[in-house]
């Protein structure tokens, strides 16, 4: 005597589909590649040609070795502070994550506001009223014309 086994679906799983196939989490899911891509963008754009040029500026300084080592000890390089398992404050990278953060925020101001431009040309037609207000509406004038 064979016996199936029926194995009911949770009831989370269909509102889960429904939720990943809405049109907003996929939009979702792209600018977050597309920000992670940008990321990197910005992040060579800050260590291989802003830092340099403001580290020759400030007379040869390299943002990535500005650090303390909390022992008191003296490294020649943050690489080398780590590899001898020194607590450091990296004070250079610090900068660095400063300066991307500037540069993706100008850069998310510059696209928000051209966007905002783009939606301002599309004005929509005004939609006409809902069935609510039509309904307010008719009370309203069957009131209004009552003696």
């Amino acid at each position: 005597m064979s016996h199936a086994l029926h194995v009911r679906t949770p009831s989370w799983v269909s509102e889960f589909r429904a939720f990943i196939a809405r049109g907003n989490v996929v939009d979702l899911a792209v600018g977050i590649v597309i920000g992670v891509a940008f990321t990197g963008v910005v992040n060579s754009l800050v260590k291989d040609v802003i830092n340099p040029v403001i580290g020759l500026a400030l007379g040869g300084v390299d943002f990535s070795n500005w650090f303390f080592a909390l022992n008191g000890k003296h490294y020649d390089s943050l690489a080398a502070a780590q590899q001898s398992g020194a607590a450091t404050v990296n004070l250079g990278l610090f900068i660095n994550a400063i300066i991307n953060f500037l540069i993706v925020s100008f850069a998310i101001f510059w696209i928000i506001k051209a966007l905002t431009r783009l939606h301002l040309h599309q004005t929509a037609a005004p939609a006409g009223p809902t069935p609510t207000e039509t309904l307010l509406a008719e009370i309203r004038d069957e009131l209004k014309a009552r003696p």
